[in-house]
């Protein structure tokens, strides 16, 4: 009885295409990928990075991060002050307790101050409105903690009668865990400090 086989000659041929097929694949593969990286990598050389003002190179990462600080620092200051000054007798309480999350002790111990100086007490007794009109901010983000100083204009209405104040205060901000909703920014109000307070008798507010 005769076995049925295949020529040897056949099976080493056909092995042999199989073989070579495989390594002209890998090869072109490889040769493809190694195009790919090389293309990635001079593309990201060119765009990757920018020419600071004093000609040194920042990657664009870092001067995205950096964008996104001085943003986020500069509507914490807002929402800070907004809280902390923007107050009247029906939500002084709210948004005291809003902005006192946003400091450390410096606030904590400047709103103990005014309330020791009646300063609430007067809010309640003579219904007066603390309204907000603008809040413009200046913050240095070269090295933390970031030194800032903040503008805030806003009007107090004694009924018939409304004035109109400029406060200047200062102090540093400082990174740390990010509390939703309490502190979102993950920024932290150090060093406060109330500079100069006068009152605005022609205001004009700053057109953009």
């Amino acid at each position: 009885m005769k076995i049925p086989y295949k020529n040897i000659y056949d099976v080493l041929h056909t092995n042999r295409f199989i073989v070579m097929a495989t390594i002209f694949g890998s090869v072109i593969t490889c040769c493809f990928s190694t195009y790919m990286v090389i293309k990635l990598h001079n593309n990201s050389m060119d765009s990757a990075f920018v020419i600071n003002s004093d000609g040194s190179i920042i990657p664009l990462k870092m001067v995205s991060q950096r964008e996104n600080l001085e943003v986020e620092s500069k509507t914490h200051l807002t929402l800070f002050h907004q809280y902390f000054y923007g107050i009247d007798a029906s939500n002084y309480e709210k948004n005291l307790e809003k902005a006192l999350w946003l400091g450390n002790s410096s606030i904590d111990a400047l709103y103990h101050q005014k309330k020791v100086d009646g300063v609430y007490n007067r809010l309640l007794q003579y219904a007066l409105v603390q309204k907000v009109i603008s809040i413009e901010s200046i913050v240095d983000i070269q090295e933390e903690p970031f030194p800032f100083t903040t503008r805030t204009v806003f009007n107090i209405n004694r009924g018939p009668i409304t004035d109109i104040y400029e406060l200047t205060t200062s102090g540093n901000l400082m990174r740390v865990d990010r509390n939703f909703p309490h502190n979102p920014h993950g920024l932290l109000i150090t060093n406060f400090f109330e500079n100069t307070l006068r009152k605005l008798d022609n205001y004009a507010p700053t057109k953009k």
